[in-house]
């Protein structure tokens, strides 16, 4: 059954941040996103632990595909040598209703003048019919673009 292997679905977005300054929003300032990204992110808290912290769990309440959803992730891996951690999901819409599991792995590799930034989605979905997380992806994609923005907006 082809649902029941995890699968993965990829996007690269390209900044012109720093690869150390993207990250550090990601993994340290989480709650500044609802700030930067305000038309898809209400809210994200802090549950347990730290920010930046393997094992902290943080929620997201947002807007996707024009519905109010909210994710319970745990932090499951921090490399902040190489800026990278993992987001698992825990609770929230993503599970209850399309997948069965759900991480959200980011990377952020310098590059000339600005940085690349890679999301990577595994997941396994709950039915065949369920699609693939593209929306996801594109989500991802602005929202990486906005806290850029958000970034750089004092160095022009």
């Amino acid at each position: 059954m082809a649902y029941s292997q995890p699968q993965k679905a990829e996007t690269k977005v390209y900044i012109n941040s720093s690869a150390e300054k993207f990250y550090d929003v990601l993994c340290n300032r989480t709650y500044h996103i609802a700030k930067i990204f305000t038309e898809k992110v209400q809210a994200v808290n802090i549950h347990k632990g730290e920010w930046g912290s393997e094992g902290s769990i943080i929620s997201w309440n947002y807007i996707h595909d024009g519905k109010a959803c909210v994710s319970k992730e745990v932090i499951e891996g921090v490399d902040k040598k190489n800026n990278k951690m993992t987001f698992k999901v825990i609770e929230g819409d993503l599970l209850e209703d399309f997948f069965k599991s759900f991480k959200f792995v980011l990377e952020v590799i310098p590059k000339g003048n600005g940085s690349e930034v890679n999301w990577v989605l595994e997941y396994e979905k709950q039915k065949d019919n369920i699609p693939d997380p593209n929306t996801m992806l594109q989500f991802l994609t602005k929202m990486s673009k906005d806290i850029d923005a958000d970034i750089t907006k004092d160095q022009k």
